[in-house]
């Protein structure tokens, strides 16, 4: 299982990328397995600025059909297009071309209530 040590992590199983002021989100290699094959990637909340886990959009899996939590307040700016064609970069690469927003983080110190990759291994015993 892939789990980068330089990314962040939720209990929701999300990770987070931080540049400067802008998260890129995503769900982890574990939730994509979790889930099983991905249909659907709904996000339509770009442009919306949302709180820490508020809900962002969904993930529709051939099983089941899962919220996405906000892992940051801040302002969605993009939603990663590519998925509307081709849902299944998220299983396919969770971590690079699956990612599915980017925030523009409103409050820098909530970054310290993500996860670390060591904290997430041991939330999903890895």
């Amino acid at each position: 299982m892939n789990i980068p040590s330089e990314l962040k992590y939720t209990k929701d199983h999300e990770w987070v990328s931080i540049e400067g002021d802008i998260a890129t989100v995503g769900i982890t290699d574990f939730a994509q397995g979790e889930l099983g094959d991905i249909v659907y990637v709904e996000v339509e909340t770009v442009d919306e600025t949302l709180d820490k886990d508020e809900i962002f959009g969904s993930v529709e899996a051939v099983k089941t059909v899962s919220d996405l939590l906000l892992p940051l307040t801040g302002e969605i700016i993009a939603f990663n297009e590519a998925l509307e064609d081709t849902p299944e970069k998220v299983n396919s690469d969770p971590y690079g071309d699956g990612w599915m927003i980017k925030i523009k983080i409103s409050d820098a110190s909530e970054v310290e209530t993500l996860m670390s990759d060591v904290d997430y291994k041991e939330l999903i015993g890895a």
